[in-house]
């Protein structure tokens, strides 16, 4: 039991940052989208 509290910790721990990574390319390309218009 212990073993599969601890998978189900790490899964979501995994799934956690790499949504978190996504995030960040999104607002990063939101960004560079908003320079471009602004003629940066």
């Amino acid at each position: 039991m212990k073993k599969l509290f601890a998978l189900t910790l790490l899964a979501i721990a995994i799934t956690g940052c790499n949504t978190i990574a996504g995030m960040g390319k999104d607002v990063q390309k939101a960004g560079q989208a908003v320079q471009g218009a602004a003629g940066h």
